[in-house]
């Protein structure tokens, strides 16, 4: 995978962003027992994980802010960019990276740092009603690479980090297809 796909993706989602309200905040998601609220701070924290992991070393905050309470497309970009940054280091892609759920290569990485900022756009588009039919050529290649989420990932929300392959509507689109395979209801 191309690290201008987290460029394009980080994009995205920072346009599904641009377009939330304040009142949308409470909203449901795809991910049952988040709230849009959830989301973005769940996206906003992830960009800073993964860059911290692909900087290694990089010590963890004591605790998260509520980054949606405040000025959430700010801390987005922040986020992005050390994360797009961490990704653009020499060598990023060919070394091991320590996460929470185990060691993985750079390239690894790289495909789950997108596919996460992606799919929690979907999500963010379908609970403020944006259109979830987002850049086909991306879910498309985030679709390729998906045969390493194995049974063994899947599971309740909370428990696993995806849920149970769905069979998504035949009028979907590929982003919807790629969400009903990560365990979205499409």
């Amino acid at each position: 995978m191309e690290k201008e796909v987290l460029a394009r993706a980080h994009a995205i989602t920072r346009g599904v962003l641009t377009n939330i309200g304040t009142d949308q905040l409470g909203n449901s998601t795809p991910c049952e027992s988040w709230a849009v609220r959830d989301v973005i701070n769940h996206v906003v924290v992830a960009n800073f994980r993964f860059a911290r992991a692909m900087r290694a070393g990089d010590a963890p905050p004591d605790h998260e802010p509520d980054y949606a309470s405040g000025d959430f497309l700010s801390a987005y970009d922040e986020s992005s960019a050390l994360c797009a940054a961490a990704f653009d280091a020499p060598g990023a892609l060919d070394k091991r990276v320590s996460m929470p759920f185990g060691d993985l290569s750079g390239s690894l990485a790289l495909w789950l740092a997108t596919t996460e900022v992606f799919v929690h756009g979907w999500d963010l588009s379908k609970a403020t009603h944006q259109s979830t039919d987002l850049d086909p050529t991306i879910a498309v290649e985030l679709l390729k690479g998906a045969e390493v989420v194995s049974d063994d990932l899947r599971g309740p929300e909370g428990v696993a980090g995806f849920g149970p392959r769905r069979s998504p509507p035949d009028s979907a689109s590929s982003a919807d297809e790629l969400a009903a395979y990560l365990g979205r209801r499409v």
